[in-house]
C-alpha cells in the first residue's frame, strides 16, 4: 500500500462538455485517457490525495460522470476542494450523493485528517488573492482556511508524522501565505503538496526544501496526469 498525491483533473465527462480541457492543445490532449493510464499502477489498497480542481460541474449531479470515472480508477481517493469545484456542497449532502450513487472509494478532507500507515493526511483548499474579490472578502475566505487547517492538524494523530495537501499553493516564488506557513510550522509539518498552477505559472512554483517544509507542485499537467509516489 502507498500513497499518491495528483491535483486539478478537470474532468468534464457529463453535460460540461464545453469544458473539455483538450482545447488548450499540449499535454491536456485526450487528457481523460492520460488520467485513466496514470492510474493503472495504482493497486485497490493505495491512496491517492486530489487536490482539488476535479470536476467542472456546477452541481453534484452534473459531477456525476467525474466522478464515476474516478470510482473506476483503481485505489481509494481522499479530495479536497479547488477554486473551481462548483459542485461542493456540505459534507452530508456530498456523502449522502456517493451513497446514492455507489461511489464507495471516495472520502473528504474538509476540517478533518486520514491515517495511513505512521502518516496523518491534512490539508484545506488554501487560499491566494482573487482579483474578483474586496479585500475584505480575501480576508474572511483567508481566515476560514486558516481555520480549516488548525481543526485539520489538530484532528491528526499526533503521534504520527504529518503531511499537508493543498489546492492553491502556501507559497510561491512571488508570494508567502505567512499565517498558513506558520501553522505548519506550530504543527512540525515537514513535506507540503500543492496544486492550482498550470502553463506559464508552473514557472512560480515553490519546490524543494525551503527553511524547514518541503514543497512540490501537484497540478495533473505537470506531473504528466500520473499521480506522484509520496511513499514506498
Amino acid at each position: 500500500m502507498a500513497l499518491y498525491a495528483i491535483g486539478d483533473l478537470h474532468l468534464s465527462l457529463g453535460v460540461n462538455i464545453n469544458k473539455q480541457m483538450d482545447v488548450f492543445g499540449g499535454g491536456w490532449v485526450n487528457y481523460t485517457e492520460k488520467i485513466k493510464e496514470g492510474f493503472s499502477s495504482l493497486t485497490h489498497d493505495d491512496i491517492c490525495v486530489l487536490c482539488g480542481d476535479i470536476s467542472w460541474g456546477m452541481q453534484l449531479e452534473e459531477s456525476l460522470e467525474d466522478f464515476s470515472f474516478i470510482e473506476r480508477l483503481p485505489g481509494k481517493k481522499i479530495i479536497l476542494k479547488g477554486n473551481h469545484d462548483y459542485w461542493w456542497r456540505t459534507i452530508a449532502k456530498m456523502e449522502a450523493f456517493f451513497t446514492a450513487n455507489d461511489i464507495k472509494s471516495i472520502s473528504i478532507l474538509h476540517n478533518n485528517s486520514f491515517d495511513y500507515e505512521g502518516i496523518s493526511i491534512c490539508g484545506t483548499r488554501g487560499w491566494m488573492t482573487d482579483d474578483t474579490l474586496n479585500k475584505e472578502q480575501n480576508e474572511k475566505v483567508y481566515i476560514r482556511e486558516n481555520l480549516r487547517l488548525r481543526a485539520s492538524l489538530t484532528a491528526a494523530n499526533p503521534d504520527n508524522e504529518k503531511i499537508c495537501f493543498f489546492h492553491y499553493p502556501p507559497r510561491t516564488k512571488n508570494s508567502v501565505s505567512y499565517d498558513i506557513i506558520s501553522l505548519l510550522n506550530e504543527f512540525g509539518v515537514k513535506k507540503c503538496f500543492y496544486g492550482h498552477l498550470h502553463g506559464e505559472g508552473f514557472r512560480l512554483a515553490a519546490e524543494g526544501q525551503i527553511e524547514e517544509i518541503t514543497y512540490k507542485l501537484i497540478s495533473a499537467d505537470y506531473i504528466n496526469f500520473k499521480p506522484l509516489r509520496i511513499t514506498n
